[in-house]
């Protein structure tokens, strides 16, 4: 073992768990907002890193360089849709759920703001956004505790088990204390830890490269230069862009900025920092082959990122570095996690089980236990050999909200005729024909995130059009939800 990387990862989780503690403390009087949404009080640059890092799983320090790493720039188009799927989340999508989650009753988790939006006595959509959050995000905090498996094992040598336990419980730990403040200054600080590991990697592979050797390393990958290998690998990458309007640890964030003003600047900050993520994380495929060589056990492992680092730099260097993986898997699954506990707590417990009559400190302590049966549940998947790669685990969850929330959360903001049926056909269409796609047309190779998102956008639509319009109390909140200004 290198006690080097060691001292540097536990002084780093010891950080961690140390922001959660500082939250825990000054959130006792916060209330239920306060834990799920930080109080409406987020920066810019919090609220940008934050959501950079929610998002950038370990998936972009280890699957993407990957991909590129062992099939080339035809593996190009996933960065290329995420790029613009973000993008147009923050212009488009940001400002206007700000304001109409704070008109919308002051809602705190999105299917709480999706309930408010129709006026709606019924706590049917809470109830089905609530079952696809948590199924969604057990699978997709599992993929988050692999990735910190094998972090450990292949670094430091230690086994995969514990390691995954470890992560669990630091993750739990800090979560479980602070609550939606302590997640987001923790990824606040892990965005600027991903941001550096993956721009110091290629720079120095770079000054190492023998760049007359390009076409020997390349000889085993013909097509490796061209993007353009087929049709389903574009149309799937691009689709990878869709699932931001509908993934809501991400879009909370724009719920959780204190002024419509910070939007612009927040906004440049965290288009700018997955632009420089996503391409740096190419560079890291294209340069770590060219470095290392192609190498059987290191694709297998998704390694690319790990062994470059290891090979450049001495040991405290490679520590530092070799943290950003841990930094990408942790400021993803305490998001979800978050996510998941607001989301029972706020819109299974609070309005089903305790016909809200449930307090605050009640509210936290039941999104609290929530955190531990989730991390418990996602740990028994991560464990199991059979669950699929990082990349196989992270796909499903992205594409299960991708389709399912993503139309709806679009036509809630921007079609007044839109109806709280039409909302609910969404949903499920969306999610329905996401799960049939990966059963029984997986061998297409299309990502089965496209023909949900479409044909649950079609059943929002056709089931809004043929049933009643809203009443005049929520056109009227939708108008003022337009206008609304702070």
């Amino acid at each position: 073992m290198d006690w080097a990387e060691i001292i540097v990862f536990i002084v780093y989780l010891l950080f961690m768990l140390g922001i959660g503690v500082y939250f825990f403390i000054k959130n006792k009087t916060g209330g239920e907002k306060g834990y799920f949404l930080g109080g409406r009080k987020m920066g810019p640059w919090v609220t940008a890193l934050s959501a950079g890092a929610s998002d950038m799983s370990a998936w972009v320090l280890m699957g993407l360089p990957t991909a590129i790493y062992a099939s080339g720039l035809g593996q190009i188009w996933i960065p290329v849709g995420l790029i613009l799927g973000y993008a147009l989340s923050w212009i488009i999508e940001a400002p206007r759920l700000r304001r109409f989650s704070i008109v919308c009753n002051d809602s705190i988790t999105v299917p709480q703001y999706l309930k408010n939006r129709f006026l709606e006595k019924s706590n049917a959509l809470q109830i089905i956004c609530a079952i696809v959050f948590l199924v969604a995000y057990t699978i997709y905090s599992a993929s988050s505790l692999v990735a910190c498996g094998k972090l450990f094992n292949t670094a430091l040598h230690i086994d995969t088990t514990v390691a995954m336990i470890i992560a669990a419980v630091i993750i739990v730990g800090y979560t479980f204390l602070g609550g939606f403040s302590a997640v987001c200054w923790t990824d606040f600080f892990q965005g600027l830890l991903i941001l550096g590991g993956l721009m110091m990697a290629p720079i120095f592979a770079a000054t190492l490269v023998d760049f007359s050797q390009i076409d020997a390393v390349t000889a085993n990958t013909p097509n490796f230069w061209n993007p353009f290998t087929n049709w389903t690998d574009i149309a799937s990458g691009l689709a990878w862009g869709l699932g931001y309007f509908g993934m809501p640890h991400i879009i909370i964030r724009f719920m959780s900025l204190r002024s419509q003003k910070d939007m612009k600047k927040s906004a440049v900050i965290g288009i700018t920092w997955t632009l420089l993520v996503l391409c740096c994380s190419v560079a890291v495929g294209i340069l770590g082959l060219l470095y290392l060589g192609f190498d059987k056990e290191t694709n297998e492992g998704s390694l690319v990122f790990i062994n470059t680092v290891r090979g450049i730099f001495p040991s405290v260097i490679a520590g530092i570095l070799l943290s950003a993986v841990l930094a990408a898997s942790m400021s993803t699954a305490d998001s979800q996690l978050l996510s998941a506990s607001s989301s029972f707590a706020s819109d299974l417990y609070k309005p089903v089980f305790r016909k809200n009559k449930a307090s605050d400190k009640e509210m936290q302590w039941a999104g609290r236990i929530v955190v531990l049966v989730i991390a418990v549940i996602a740990l028994i998947i991560a464990l199991n050999p059979n669950s699929g790669s990082i990349m196989d685990l992270v796909e499903k969850a992205w594409g299960l909200f991708g389709a399912s929330m993503g139309p709806t959360i679009l036509l809630s903001l921007f079609w007044r005729r839109f109806n709280f049926k039409g909302a609910i056909a969404g949903i499920s269409v969306g999610a329905i024909v996401d799960i049939c796609w990966i059963i029984f047309f997986s061998s297409t190779g299309l990502y089965e995130l496209l023909p949900g998102f479409i044909a649950g956008m079609i059943a929002a639509v056709i089931v809004t059009l043929i049933t009643k319009k809203p009443s005049k109390e929520v056109e009227e909140l939708f108008d003022k939800a337009v206008k609304y200004t702070d």
